[in-house]
């Protein structure tokens, strides 16, 4: 299966729980691939003690999964982007959305 997951927002729990599904759906050997859009693109700067958002990432970015971030948000922002938050654009997004067997939005 191809799982999308777009994910707009940083609270920590939410945004836990989001990886956990992506790294859960890249051990069955399904394809994920995320995409950050909005408050989103700030995934890497969430900190807090008891969901820890980068460490489930990085699982995720190392069992295959494919991180991808608006462009336009992170212009907003004044980041050029991350391992993490890659820069990527518009079409990016659509065809997360249009690729997808499964699209989960957070």
């Amino acid at each position: 299966m191809k799982l999308g997951l777009i994910i707009t927002q940083t609270d920590p729990e939410t945004v836990f729980n989001a990886l956990r599904l992506a790294l859960y759906g890249l051990e069955q050997g399904d394809q994920v691939r995320i995409f950050l859009s909005g408050k989103g693109v700030d995934i890497d700067k969430i900190e807090d003690s008891q969901f820890d958002v980068k460490t489930q990432a990085q699982k995720v970015l190392d069992a295959g999964g494919e991180f991808l971030a608006c462009g336009a948000c992170l212009k907003l922002r004044k980041s050029e982007g991350s391992e993490i938050c890659p820069l990527s654009t518009l079409k990016d997004h659509y065809e997360v959305v249009r690729d997808s067997d499964r699209l989960v939005t957070v």
